[in-house]
């Protein structure tokens, strides 16, 4: 298959799916996986693709982010499974905080069978969630909605009121969430969430990172806050080899779930 050829199929391929594999593409084009590395490399330099480890993903821009609506379809069974392995860290009488973005909203959808707890949130979605599943009895406890300035496309409330309200609150844990993770820390997209994300984390005895893996080794604009503050990182990826034997990333328990085998 030609150059050209193989481009167009690699693109239609992750039109069809949001993510694709190096080595399930290498086997439908029936060529090599070295092939197809460069290929995604070539596309990544042409903003087609986003290369992430062992594949690709779909190209947002590194300035603007997607739009909630769409972003909660973007790998949802990994998200689903971060965000359940997230809820098992909540216990009876927690003061939580949870963060925007549609994979703490998969923890807002699996908390059950706990009581007297407080979910503290800036996240529209997530709180209209937290309290359905209250009213059906699912968990017991309230929801305290923060103050401030709406974003309707994100589903969310941040801004120098949001701010002022964290800084009353001290957390047993906080659910963060985050546009990328790089040696330097977690980041984001939007500077006033990103803010917020860090107060959280500033005012939390524990720090839960719940992330899937096409954000690890990328960088979104604002910092929220150093690698050494998390206490967990969930994701469906095995911590990459590099990462391993660097001492920064060994401050952090990292929890891998689903199929982390892929190569």
């Amino acid at each position: 298959m030609k150059m050209n050829d193989r481009y167009k199929a690699i693109i239609r391929e992750l039109e069809m799916k949001n993510k694709i594999g190096v080595a399930d593409i290498a086997i439908k084009l029936n060529v090599t996986p070295e092939t197809i590395r460069k290929d995604l490399s070539a596309l990544e330099e042409k903003k087609k693709l986003r290369r992430i480890h062992g594949g690709a993903i779909q190209y947002f821009g590194v300035i603007i982010e997607p739009h909630f609506n769409k972003k909660v379809g973007i790998f949802h069974p990994q998200k689903k499974m971060i965000g359940e392995a997230a809820a098992t860290f909540i216990m009876d009488g927690d003061l939580v905080a949870l963060d925007v973005g549609t994979t703490t909203f998969q923890i807002a959808s699996a908390i059950k069978d706990v009581k007297n707890v407080t979910i503290v949130t800036n996240s529209l979605a997530a709180a209209e969630l937290l309290n359905s599943r209250i009213e059906n009895r699912l968990f017991d406890g309230k929801v305290i909605v923060l103050g401030g300035i709406s974003n309707p496309l994100q589903r969310s409330i941040s801004g120098s009121i949001t701010n002022k309200l964290l800084e009353q609150f001290y957390f047993d844990k906080a659910f963060i969430s985050c546009g990328g993770i790089n040696k330097e820390g977690i980041c984001d997209f939007n500077v006033e969430e990103a803010t917020a994300s860090s107060i959280m984390m500033k005012r939390s005895k524990q720090i839960i990172v719940a992330a899937d893996s096409s954000k690890l080794n990328q960088r979104a604009l604002f910092h929220i806050g150093p690698f050494s503050a998390i206490d967990y990182l969930i994701t469906d990826q095995k911590m990459p080899a590099d990462w391993s034997k660097d001492p920064v990333f060994g401050q952090v328990d990292w929890i891998t779930v689903g199929d982390a085998n892929e190569s």
